[in-house]
């Protein structure tokens, strides 16, 4: 019936597009994670914040506190020295490590003022005397507001880490598509001819030997190579291209959308007693 072969080329697609972007979301993980990408964004963004490209001022007092970095022994004189950068930071642990590295005298609200007005960077100096000026006495309440300055900071800090991550995703993918010949538009066509082969598919949401199996099932790979530069290889630069910007919505909504997929195939849900 026409309703079961769409869904059976729904289950299929959905199915090849969740195993890619699981693939490409692993892989991408652990190039962040060997290459301490978010430790290296995390200090750019503190470098940028505190006006400290250099890394000879602020930001170096900052890593050298052993509330931010304790892994470190707070003696490097540069950002290659540094024996451990942390991935994270918490805004309350920043708040109290900048004070630490401002004030002259510690809990002497009007000698951080002095302190604050002293510093040589104008644009920070101007930012952390409006922060003063609002704290109105309160030294808590410099650390409230630095801390709510650091975490709007790091927002979009890790905006831009994002999006970053997402053009890593799609370059995976693209060179992913590329490689095995993953094309969006030869899948549509053999799927829909020859439904049967996503049969088998609705019943495999995890990545195991079966899965592999399956996928072996699919019209993927490359059956002659390099291919020839003509229609055919434009419409195949179009399906791999298809192919790389599904891996943007992640493993989870493909994954997802298959098992509504299933349901709605069979007799669906099981209704509540």
């Amino acid at each position: 019936m026409f309703g079961s072969t769409v869904l059976e080329v729904a289950i299929g697609l959905t199915f090849c597009y969740a195993a890619l972007a699981l693939i490409v979301s692993t892989v991408q993980e652990a190039l962040a994670s060997a290459l301490r990408l978010r430790a290296r964004v995390l200090l750019d963004g503190v470098k940028s914040m505190l006006n400290d490209p250099g890394f000879d001022a602020l930001a170096r007092a900052v890593y050298a506190h052993a509330l931010v970095n304790p892994h470190d022994d707070g003696k490097a004189l540069d950002q290659r020295r540094l024996k451990a950068k942390p991935s994270y930071i918490e805004p309350a642990h920043f708040a109290i490590a900048l004070l630490d590295a401002i004030q002259s005298i510690p809990g002497d609200f009007a000698q951080l003022g002095r302190d604050i007005d002293a510093l040589p960077d104008a644009q920070l100096r101007r930012a952390l005397q409006g922060i003063y000026q609002r704290a109105d006495g309160d030294l808590e309440g410099v650390r409230v507001q630095l801390a709510g300055w650091f975490g709007s900071a790091m927002a979009r800090v890790s905006g831009a880490y994002k999006r970053r991550a997402q053009l890593v995703s799609l370059l995976l993918a693209l060179l992913l598509a590329v490689l095995f010949n993953i094309d969006s538009i030869h899948l549509f066509r053999t799927l829909w001819q020859h439904p049967g082969l996503a049969a088998q598919l609705g019943t495999l949401p995890t990545l195991d030997p079966r899965t592999f199996d399956a996928l072996w099932t699919l019209p993927l790979g490359w059956r002659s190579f390099p291919p020839r530069l003509d229609a055919a290889f434009v419409l195949s630069v179009a399906g791999w291209t298809i192919t790389a910007t599904t891996a943007l919505f992640g493993a989870p909504f493909w994954f997802d959308l298959m098992q509504r997929a299933v349901q709605m195939r069979g007799t669906g849900a099981k209704p509540k007693s």
